[in-house]
């Protein structure tokens, strides 16, 4: 399997089909399912620290592709996105963050 975000080709490991532990361990938390950030924003299953932690692995320069800097291509994805609308929608997110230590009076 041919990682997005490498030219090494990853063989299997231990129980894993594909040395998904490697990817990992690179900092790149797979987006399977997703094909556009803003899908890992409407997800309703997942939490807001989840989805920043998968568009922050997104916009990782883990994930970008070598040939071309501004495209980003994260694990688990079609194809690549560019970089501008990955940070689209972590913006996007910052504004529906939960209100955290907001003053009580």
């Amino acid at each position: 399997m041919r990682l997005a975000t490498s030219e090494q080709i990853f063989e299997p490991y231990g129980d894993m089909p594909y040395s998904l532990r490697t990817a990992l361990e690179r900092g790149v938390r797979p987006a399977v399912g997703f094909q556009h950030p803003t899908e890992v924003l409407k997800d309703r299953d997942l939490t807001y620290d989840e989805k920043r932690e998968i568009l922050s692995s997104w916009a990782s320069d883990a994930s970008a592709l070598r040939d071309d800097p501004r495209l980003r291509w994260l694990l688990g994805t079609a194809g690549p996105v560019p970089l501008d609308e990955v940070c689209a929608a972590l913006k996007r997110l910052d504004a529906m963050a939960p209100a955290k230590d907001a003053p009580t009076h």
